[in-house]
């Protein structure tokens, strides 16, 4: 008996015959047209988001301004430019994703669009924003996509219009949206959200003076029938959306739901960037469709469709194999990636919502409410001598409101409070801090130990022992549904 007929087991040859099915799969050729127009209106959006950097002063606020930069673990060594080198950048990027959205000089701008963006999220921690972090991620696949062979500047000038993409490309970013939708309804799946509908409770609470929905706000089933709403939504769009019969509706909900969470809270470009991001998981020829339609008034649109979009095709794909293979192993360790980050707090333990430890990069959209104060105390080794430091002589007030309930950011400015102690000649010193923090409307409570010296522990990957125990009661004056 050879191993291939062993039940329960697959031998190398099962396993060659099923990458082989899986590649060729992969490798069907699609349309182009939904590569094309996905690259044009990410390049749009990003240019207009950048252009709100440069118009309503942000640049200044977030990045010039601070005298006090939180960095991610690993990247310390990312500095800010100077004042007009900032605001260069900007331009620059602005500039970039105009060009990535034409299709114009494409494999040059598409990864510099990538690197200076991904750049801009490196500077601060206290910016991070999940539709950044996104925005920076689709950047990358577009800018080792073959999105500038149609409907773009470069094809035009080269004369070769492709017609066709292999479906990777196309099972590639629906997975990626799939990700982002499905980890932020997971995200919700605690007893905050589904019994007590908190943070949602805090946050309609406050805006119950809006124009026709603010009175329905203050009523006692408002937020937790959202706080559902917003669970299944994010937990069943992407299903809804691969059913061809429902996906009309289902991307109909996508443009309610995002339209309504845009208007009720400052998100920013994240409801566009989602919008736009659904549209992959219509048909490959669904722009294509859409300008026979738009072209013939909906006469014969069907059977022009093909003609529609440029001259004849060119070759979609390299016929080699090592070439495919490799493509194919590294979009397998991209999503292998993707489905990690997001599950990483399983390795901590506790409520991740109050340590934070998986936090970022893993799609927890909207999910707590931290408020807080931090003080630290600051004490000289040899003389004894106390300061009660306030984080507002180093921060700005967003600076300080994003560190008040993040630990990691906690224990970055009392390193840096103890720097500067000791380079002023005030050293050496211990730094301890006074943190109390309210999560989602509960009672405040000590978020770190003010027994550690802070100054003393390194930071790293690893759980922090410096966190104190997350409460375990409900939010107060609330009842379970």
């Amino acid at each position: 008996m050879t191993t291939t007929d062993l039940p329960g087991r697959a031998g190398p040859r099962a396993l060659a015959a099923a990458w082989s099915r899986a590649a060729a799969a992969l490798s069907r050729p699609v349309d182009i047209a939904w590569l094309a127009a996905f690259r044009a209106l990410f390049g749009l959006t990003m240019c207009v988001s950048m252009a709100r950097f440069i118009a309503y002063g942000w640049i200044d606020q977030l990045f010039v301004k601070p005298s006090f930069h939180f960095k991610y673990w690993g990247f310390a060594w990312v500095e800010p430019l100077s004042p007009a080198g900032m605001h260069a950048l900007f331009w620059a990027l602005a500039a970039l994703a105009l060009a990535v959205s034409v299709g114009f000089l494409f494999r040059v701008a598409a990864p510099l669009f990538f690197v200076g963006f991904t750049y801009l999220g490196l500077i601060d921690v206290t910016t991070y924003l999940n539709h950044y972090y996104l925005a920076s991620l689709l950047a990358l696949l577009l800018a080792v996509s073959p999105a500038h062979r149609a409907w773009s500047i470069d094809a035009l000038l080269a004369r070769r219009h492709a017609r066709t993409v292999p479906a990777a490309w196309h099972h590639l970013l629906r997975f990626q949206v799939g990700v982002v939708y499905t980890f932020a309804g997971i995200a919700k799946a605690h007893a905050d959200w589904l019994l007590h509908a908190q943070p949602l409770r805090i946050w309609l609470g406050s805006r119950t003076d809006m124009p026709v929905l603010g009175p329905l706000f203050a009523l006692p089933w408002a937020a937790p029938l959202m706080s559902w709403a917003g669970f299944l939504f994010d937990t069943g769009i992407v299903w809804l959306l691969l059913i061809r019969r429902v996906r009309p509706f289902a991307y109909a909900v996508v443009i309610v739901f995002h339209t309504v969470t845009r208007a009720l809270f400052p998100i920013g470009m994240f409801p566009v960037i989602m919008v736009l991001s659904a549209l992959v998981f219509f048909p490959a020829d669904w722009p294509r469709r859409l300008l026979s339609r738009a072209l013939l008034g909906g006469r014969g649109a069907g059977a022009q469709a093909a003609r529609v979009g440029g001259p004849d095709p060119s070759p979609a794909t390299p016929s080699g194999r090592r070439p495919r293979a490799l493509g194919l192993a590294l979009g397998v360790a991209y999503c292998a990636v993707q489905l990690a980050m997001p599950l990483r707090f399983l390795a901590y333990g506790g409520n991740v919502r109050w340590h934070e430890q998986g936090m970022r990069f893993s799609w927890r959209v909207m999910v707590r409410e931290k408020n807080g104060s931090v003080t630290f105390v600051v004490r000289n080794k040899q003389t004894g001598r106390t300061w009660h430091v306030s984080p507002r002589a180093y921060l700005t007030r967003l600076q300080e409101r994003e560190m008040a309930g993040q630990p990691d950011l906690i224990l970055q400015l009392a390193r840096h409070i103890r720097e500067d102690f000791e380079r002023r000649g005030r050293g050496p010193v211990e730094v301890r801090a006074d943190a109390l923090v309210s999560l989602n409307g509960r009672r405040i409570a000590r978020l770190i130990d003010p027994a550690v010296d802070l100054a003393s522990v390194r930071d790293g990957i690893g759980r922090a022992s410096y966190v104190l125990p997350g409460p375990d009661e409900p939010p107060p004056h609330l009842r379970p549904l």
